[in-house]
């Protein structure tokens, strides 16, 4: 077995022991390794166009918004926006900026026929520190991970 079996592996079983009904969640590195790995596996952004103009981006990310800013209001084109993107059998690694949208875009794709299907935990930005502010403690940007500004 692989670095990148174990990871999926590992991801499988905390997505077994959270109860998530899709296939797995990865923590931040370890998506990044997996999309290293693996170049068919695509990486989907799923948070609003304001924050990846202002915020940042994951380069090579598939950008589909599943709420649109302002008001933060139900993209009723997400699943075939995201579906005429990708085939059925292509591994989905979902972001968004704290976990919680890509959690929900994970669930609504392994609903539709997707089955492998992943969460990126912490998302982007990750949790608020004791100041109120994301971005320095973990997610994505916090873990020296690849992104762009605008």
């Amino acid at each position: 077995m692989n670095n990148v079996d174990q990871i999926l592996e590992a991801a499988q079983e905390r997505a077994e022991d959270m109860g998530l009904p899709y296939k797995g969640a990865l923590l931040p590195s370890e998506a990044h390794a997996v999309l290293q790995a693996m170049p068919e596996a695509r990486i989907i952004d799923v948070r609003c166009r304001a924050e990846l103009d202002w915020v940042g981006r994951v380069p090579g990310a598939i950008e589909v918004e599943l709420l649109a800013y302002p008001g933060m209001r139900p993209n009723p084109g997400f699943l075939d926006q995201l579906s005429s993107q990708i085939a059925d059998d292509t591994v989905l690694l979902f972001i968004c900026r704290s976990g919680g949208r890509s959690d929900q875009a994970a669930t609504l794709m392994s609903q539709n026929g997707f089955t492998d299907c992943y969460n990126i935990l912490e998302g982007f930005e990750g949790d608020k520190d004791k100041h109120g502010h994301r971005g320095q403690q973990s997610g994505w940007k916090a873990a020296g991970l690849p992104w762009i500004q605008g």
